[in-house]
């Protein structure tokens, strides 16, 4: 299997290649990144082999911190999901497309979402795609909207019509939050952020800061009259299920941690009062995994294994972080540390393999020729 040798720094660039899939560009957070070159999966160059400890090149596999890379030109990729036929679809923040990827990463645009409004960190965000796919056809967004943060559902078999799930979610031009997952209990979960306004995180009136849980039609869970599993979260982009059924939230510190919790109904995790490490008393949750702002800002989640993998924009790496099947978790491991700049979703495909969307192309990175691309690799 062909793989990508990672970017050296000093060959980043700024130019623009042939256009094999028409991109719009769209408002960014910051000042705009160079115009994205179209979709392509153009067979990349095979990694120069590693040396063994003796000096001499071995022939071995490559290691699973070796991907893959799938997809290139992508625009602000930010969520990911798979259909039961392994086909990934993919969201564009800033041209509000959703993206029909094969498995071997040849693209198609399956549709454009008229009603996202792109601004700052908001746009088109998080995919899930319905456990009753077979059935259903349908397919659930995460949409930054004009007036608000929204879920809306479509079917893929008519991907222009779409129906509003839960509408009034805050939105702001950062902290939107966006992630959505399925958990096994066949509810739909929701990551939201508190816009910038750190008294929503707390407010049981507000949607803003929270970890939502909801059927899939947008009622609250069986037995309970509140969408609000956890509260007082900053800004929720990574949501990820272990095999036992245990819900793990990662999200954005403001200047110092960055956490991964294990949220549970009515847990609080403490923001504004307690950033990172501390329990408030008892009355917050204890991180399970904490870093610096600069080594993480993490986004995405998956678990695979025993272990979760979170990608991280501004700590450009992939990070391992072992789960100890108790609701706790290790030392965490970096990975693909900037090798391929900012990593914004991490994904178990279901062929067990670990897909990556990269973020270079969000007006934050330093995007190369490639950028962005779907990376995928077998994870330990």
């Amino acid at each position: 299997m062909p793989v990508l040798t990672p970017r050296p720094s000093v060959l980043r660039s700024t130019g623009v290649a042939a256009v094999l899939l028409a991109v719009t560009a769209c408002g960014a957070d910051a000042p705009a990144a160079p115009a994205a070159q179209a979709p392509s999966t153009a067979a990349p160059s095979a990694a120069v082999p590693s040396a063994a400890a003796s000096g001499t090149v071995t022939a071995a596999p490559a290691p699973p911190t070796v991907p893959r890379v799938l997809t290139t030109g992508l625009e602000a990729p930010w969520g990911i999901g798979f259909l039961p036929d392994g086909t990934a679809l993919v969201t564009e923040r800033d041209s509000a497309r959703v993206l029909r990827l094969a498995p071997d990463g040849r693209p198609e645009v399956l549709t454009t979402v008229e009603q996202a409004a792109p601004d700052g960190e908001g746009g088109l965000l998080g995919l899930a795609v319905s456990p009753g796919y077979a059935q259903d056809r349908l397919v659930y967004l995460y949409v930054t909207t004009d007036d608000d943060n929204r879920i809306v559902k479509m079917s893929t078999d008519d991907p222009s019509t779409l129906q509003p799930v839960l509408t009034g979610i805050p939105k702001g031009s950062i902290h939107n939050g966006g992630r959505l997952a399925f958990g096994p209990d066949g509810l739909l979960y929701a990551g939201t952020g508190d816009t910038g306004d750190t008294s929503l995180a707390q407010d049981p009136g507000s949607l803003g800061g929270k970890v939502l849980r909801m059927t899939p039609d947008g009622r609250p869970a069986p037995g309970s009259d509140s969408l609000v599993l956890s509260r007082g979260h900053r800004n929720v982009q990574g949501l990820a299920f272990d095999d036992a059924g245990r819900l793990y939230a990662v999200e954005f510190g403001q200047n110092r941690f960055d956490e991964v919790n294990q949220v549970v109904e009515g847990s609080n995790g403490g923001w504004p009062e307690v950033e990172g490490a501390g329990d408030g008393g008892g009355r917050f949750l204890a991180p399970i995994a904490t870093w610096q702002t600069s080594e993480a800002s993490p986004s995405g989640a998956a678990v695979v294994g025993d272990s979760l993998y979170v990608a991280a924009l501004r700590g450009e790496r992939l990070w391992r972080v072992p789960l100890d099947g108790r609701g706790g978790a290790g030392e965490p491991e970096a990975l693909l540390e900037d090798d391929f700049g900012r990593l914004r979703a991490a994904e178990r495909a279901p062929d067990g393999t670990l897909w990556v969307l990269t973020s270079n192309r969000d007006g934050r990175g330093d995007p190369a020729d490639e950028d962005d691309r779907v990376l995928r690799l077998p994870a330990r």
